[in-house]
């Protein structure tokens, strides 16, 4: 445990939890969610040497004037082993360098580094792993404070009298710092505390230049544009879990109400498998980088009495993310389940399969795994009558891609491969490649960098979320189908008791304790 007040008066410990590193991991994996466990085990067990290095030409490079400081995309940046110094800047107090690499400090220096000067601008790398990482150790609105107060000491901005010379060469570097915050981290300006601190401070800076004011006002733009997208993405969901809920009443009530045949929606496997994709890089491209943070919250690592995200509105993205997964295991074992006749049952299980390898080919890994966790869960593979008259050669080699022995040596190979193509991919749909690993590595990656030198280490985990938030921005080649989109978000599905009373009813227990189980189930 490290204590509170450590961690806030110096941005590194003395204390390691690497030896946690499985435990936690797996706990955090069960608090996202309780029902499958297979599959973001295994990602989680993952050592920290895979690494998601997909090169897309993608950056996350800022639109300012050319009149404003330009920096180098974040993603080539973070390639370097570190951060190197300004060479304008002295070495702070407070601050301890290793070969000329910030490792350490204590938080006030850091946000001192963090502020522009006359001759200084932070490295871009140090403003994502800052702003990324210090949210650990206080609010976001409590450093968006500090770093306003820092840029009008800097500015002289309570002087009616300051230097306008000294004005004009510090607004732009202030204003470069702030875009960079709202469009990396927008979500933070949810909070009323965030948009009233940035709105005093760019008036400020604008006050009497027509130029800082355009700019401004591009900014506060495209982040109201953003956080209404996200808005309207979480009201989305709402809607959906909400049809999917109501669907699953009636059922229970009616079960005839609901007639249920994916094979009637859709029975070629590569179009499913394309209609997949499209949830899962939608999922994917609304998680935003704090949220990885915010999970920290869940298992209370930092042994904190309040913590810095208890009174904000935390994103939901990445909790969404991973209820789909569990979502398409349960649909696809809700689906081989329903139907009576073994026949029908193996047909399904044979169509799965196809769309599991279809989703390989494309680069799908993530529905691949969620659709190979589902055909492993009890009430399916307890299916022995079933799965003999299912041809599982296909759906042999799939398990043997995702054979954990080896640290998963098979899948590692196959996703290095697929990166390797989609490196050199001419076409948009040759560049489609995801993993549940992406997510699960940001995650696992926080759970080992409370280091000695930590600082060193938040450059670490900030590299691996500056690779994802490139990954995440694959844009989906196919084309949408409304109605088997429809169908995959909102046909109900079942719970693992009501899929074992499916099960048992299409094969009967054969022991003693799936007799019992059944006794159970049917009280």
């Amino acid at each position: 445990r490290i204590t509170t007040s450590l961690l806030r008066s110096v941005y590194c410990t003395e204390t390691s939890i690497f030896t946690l590193l499985t435990s936690v991991s797996l706990c955090l994996c069960l608090s996202l969610s309780r029902s499958i466990y297979l599959s973001l085990y295994i990602s989680l067990s993952i050592s920290l040497s895979l690494c998601l290095s997909l090169s897309l030409s993608l950056s996350l490079s800022l639109s300012l004037s050319d009149n404003m400081p330009q920096t180098s995309p974040l993603t080539g940046m973070l390639v370097s082993s570190g951060y190197n110094q300004n060479q304008n800047q002295t070495k702070e107090e407070g601050l301890y360098y290793h070969d000329n690499t910030l490792v350490s400090g204590s938080l006030e220096a850091l946000i001192h580094h963090l502020v522009p000067s006359m001759d200084y601008y932070p490295d871009r790398t140090y403003i994502f792993t800052f702003l990324l990482s210090s949210r650990l150790f206080i609010h976001p609105y409590e450093l968006m404070s500090k770093v306003c107060h820092l840029c009008m000491e800097q500015q002289r901005l309570s002087d009616p009298q300051a230097d306008k010379m000294r004005i004009r060469k510090l607004a732009p570097k202030i204003l470069q710092l702030l875009q960079e915050w709202t469009e990396t981290f927008s979500y933070d300006f949810r909070d009323e505390r965030m948009m009233r601190s940035l709105k005093e401070l760019t008036q400020r800076l604008s006050s009497g230049d027509e130029l800082y004011r355009k700019v401004v006002h591009q900014m506060i733009q495209v982040l109201i544009r953003k956080l209404t997208t996200l808005s309207q993405y979480e009201e989305a969901l709402v809607k959906i879990n909400a049809t999917a809920t109501d669907r699953l009443t009636v059922l229970k009530a009616k079960p005839q109400a609901i007639q249920r045949d994916m094979l009637s929606i859709c029975n070629d496997p590569f179009t499913m498998a394309q209609q997949l994709t499209h949830i899962e890089l939608e999922r994917l491209s609304n998680i935003e980088p704090e949220e990885f943070i915010q999970a920290f919250e869940k298992k209370d690592l930092l042994d904190n009495d309040k913590s810095c995200f208890s009174d904000q509105k935390k994103a939901s993205s990445l909790e969404a993310y991973v209820q789909w997964f569990n979502r398409l295991s349960f649909l696809v074992a809700t689906e081989i389940c329903m139907p009576v006749k073994k026949k029908q049952r193996a047909r399904v299980m044979e169509f799965f399969i196809d769309v599991a390898r279809e989703c390989f080919n494309i680069g799908n890994f993530n529905s691949l795994m969620a659709i190979i966790s589902g055909m492993n869960m009890s009430p399916v593979s307890r299916l022995k009558k079933t799965w003999s008259k299912v041809k599982t050669d296909k759906f042999d080699i799939l398990e043997h891609q995702m054979d954990p022995s080896g640290n998963f040596y098979n899948y590692r190979t196959a996703l290095r491969g697929a990166t390797q193509r989609s490196r050199t991919a001419n076409s948009t749909r040759e560049k489609v490649i995801f993993s549940p690993h992406g997510v699960s590595n940001v995650i696992l990656t926080f759970y080992s960098y409370f280091f000695k030198h930590c600082f060193q280490k938040f450059w670490e985990m900030a590299k691996r979320v500056s690779e994802f938030m490139v990954w995440k921005k694959v844009e989906c080649p196919f084309e949408k189908d409304r109605k088997i989109l429809q169908y995959l978000l909102t046909v109900p599905v079942f719970s693992e008791d009501t899929l074992y009373l499916a099960s048992y009813e299409s094969e009967g227990p054969e022991n003693h304790m799936e007799k019992d189980r059944w006794k159970s189930l049917r009280l």
